[in-house]
């Protein structure tokens, strides 16, 4: 796994997203996602849309993901 692919899975699953993944490992991997979707959601629901983007590959492609997830009005724009 690599964090081109990872982003692609989640804008693809989040219309209207950005993502940046980072990760060197092939495993661990650290994203920020911004999306519109998220306004009105706590973080953990805001990180399970992100994860159900990615699917069964949550714990086993990917190991780890550490997560922020923002609004545009949170992210500055």
């Amino acid at each position: 796994m690599n964090p081109e692919t990872i982003k692609t899975l989640i804008e693809q699953g989040l219309p209207g997203s950005r993502a940046e993944v980072r990760g060197d490992d092939g495993v661990h991997f650290e994203a920020t996602v911004v999306c519109e979707a998220f306004a009105g959601k706590m973080p953990l629901a805001r990180h399970r849309m992100v994860y159900a983007t990615l699917g069964e590959r949550m714990g086993g492609e990917i190991h780890a993901l550490a997560l922020q997830t923002l609004t545009p009005a949170e992210a500055g724009g």
